[in-house]
C-alpha cells in the first residue's frame, strides 16, 4: 500500500453577495457532523489555479466572471485529508475573493461528484461565523472575511490553518 498522500491542489472562492455574506456549501461526513466549506474544486491537470477558479465558480454556483474579474489569490491553506476510499491526499487550497450582485446561486452545472457531496447552500455573516459551532473549513474565514470587506484584497496571500483529517 502506497503511504504518500496524493497531491491535490485546488482553486476555492470566497464568494460574497451584496449584504457581505459568505457563500458556504454544506456536506455531512459520515465520519461526523454537517461541516461548511467554500464553493471550488481540484484543478486539472495543465490547468492554470486562475482557470479553474473561473471554471468551479460557474459549475457550482451559475456565476460567471472572467479570469481578470476573480483577482489574485487572497488567501492559501494545506494539508493533508483522508477520502472515504481510504485515500490520503495533500491538498494545496487557493482562494479567490469574488463579490456578487445576487445572493440568488445555480447549481445546475455541479458534478455528479459535487452533486454527492453538498447537501445545502447558506450565506453567512462573518459574526454568524464566529458564533458557529458548525465546522467550518478552513478555520479563520470569518475574520478573512471581514478583512476582505474593510480593506480590500491583501498584498500578499493569507496563510490560513488546515484541519488535519486523516486517519
Amino acid at each position: 500500500m502506497d503511504l504518500a498522500p496524493i497531491w491535490r491542489p485546488t482553486a476555492r472562492l470566497l464568494v460574497v453577495d451584496p449584504l457581505g455574506r459568505l457563500l458556504l456549501f454544506s456536506g455531512l461526513d459520515p465520519r461526523g457532523p454537517i461541516w461548511w466549506f467554500t464553493p471550488g474544486g481540484g484543478v486539472r491537470r495543465g490547468e492554470a489555479l486562475a482557470s479553474a477558479a473561473v471554471r468551479e465558480l460557474a459549475e457550482e454556483t451559475g456565476y460567471v466572471r472572467g479570469e481578470s474579474e476573480i483577482g489574485p489569490v487572497v488567501a492559501t491553506c494545506a494539508g493533508l485529508w483522508l477520502a472515504d476510499d481510504g485515500r490520503r491526499f495533500l491538498g494545496a487550497d487557493s482562494f479567490f475573493f469574488v463579490r456578487v450582485t445576487s445572493s440568488a446561486i445555480s447549481t445546475d452545472g455541479q458534478e455528479p461528484l459535487e452533486r454527492s457531496v453538498i447537501t445545502g447552500h447558506r450565506w453567512w455573516t462573518p459574526d454568524e461565523l464566529r458564533r458557529t459551532s458548525d465546522v467550518v473549513v478552513p478555520a479563520g474565514l470569518a475574520d478573512l472575511v471581514a478583512s476582505l470587506l474593510s480593506d480590500g484584497r491583501p498584498a500578499q496571500p493569507v496563510r490560513l490553518p488546515w484541519r488535519t483529517v486523516v486517519g
